[in-house]
């Protein structure tokens, strides 16, 4: 049986994703292997095909950014390729000045080949469009303005 090393980093990002999102379990695959990372009873505990587990270590307080994103961003909850639109040549699904529904498809991002809707978090109007379609965006990272 072959050896199967961990990425802590790739923990620590589905760990942080975690927390962020409100998600009570998360699971990366690739190359046949896979990591799942869950927050219920064995809390921080990642599962390996083997059925082996190691406790994932907290990861350390992030510091408070003073210049975080800005008020009324809707920001990235993952690492993937944002798309404006549900498909290229179409329509985008909004543009700045738009008035959106909290719930409403906003974007797109595609992630280890899933397309992942993003949904407007609140009701408002799109001040600004801070990515570009196809552009590839970070987790955390400001992808438009509805306030």
């Amino acid at each position: 049986m072959s050896k199967f090393d961990v990425d802590e980093a790739l923990v620590r990002k589905l760990a942080a994703l975690l927390k962020d999102t409100g998600l009570s379990e998360i699971e990366f695959e690739s190359e046949g292997k896979r990591i799942r990372v869950n927050s219920g009873a064995g809390a921080g505990a990642v599962h390996f095909p083997v059925a082996t587990a190691a406790p994932v270590a907290a990861a350390p307080a992030a510091a408070a950014k003073p210049d975080g994103p800005p008020a009324g961003a809707l920001t990235s909850p993952m690492v993937g390729t944002a798309y404006l639109s549900p498909e290229p040549g179409a329509a985008p699904f909004v543009k700045a000045g738009d008035r959106v529904n909290k719930g409403q498809t906003v974007l797109i991002i595609e992630a280890m080949k899933v397309m992942n809707p993003i949904q407007a978090p609140v009701s408002g109007t799109v001040k600004d469009i801070l990515i570009s379609d196809g552009q590839p965006v970070e987790f955390g990272e400001a992808l438009m303005i509805i306030q």
